[in-house]
């Protein structure tokens, strides 16, 4: 699973996790369009593709679940968001607001030579 993701899509896998997997329970689809501020139909699309790829388990009006993969594919999402918030934050000494909306952004482009290294740079500077 190795392919590039659209921003929407991680945005869906992150939200799931933050929201919902991490008290072990399931959404559903009305409820995820709610929080991710769509209509259910786009919802739906979007679950549709993650189901497609593997990210997610959905059967038909049932709830919705990260597998294995999705899980590991939202760690990986949410600890580039963490750290990169962190890194603009306590390094760029951003504002916390805006460092959370720019960690939104940053966090679907970034490359990963790119990330380990500004790990590597806040490690260094004991920047956690």
């Amino acid at each position: 699973m190795n392919r590039k993701l659209t921003e929407s899509i991680e945005d869906y896998i992150e939200k799931i996790y933050l929201d919902y997997m991490k008290d072990k329970r399931g959404v559903r689809i009305t409820d995820l369009a709610l929080a991710m501020d769509v209509s259910k139909a786009s919802a739906n699309d979007a679950v549709k593709k993650l189901n497609a790829m593997g990210y997610v388990d959905h059967e038909k009006y049932g709830q919705i679940y990260l597998t294995e993969i999705g899980i590991a594919k939202a760690e990986e999402i949410y600890e580039k968001h963490c750290k990169i918030k962190e890194f603009l934050e306590t390094v760029l000494d951003v504002s916390p607001d805006i460092a959370e909306n720019d960690a939104c952004c940053i966090e679907h482009v970034i490359s990963d030579e790119t990330f380990e290294n500004m790990k590597k740079f806040m490690t260094k500077h004991n920047q956690k």
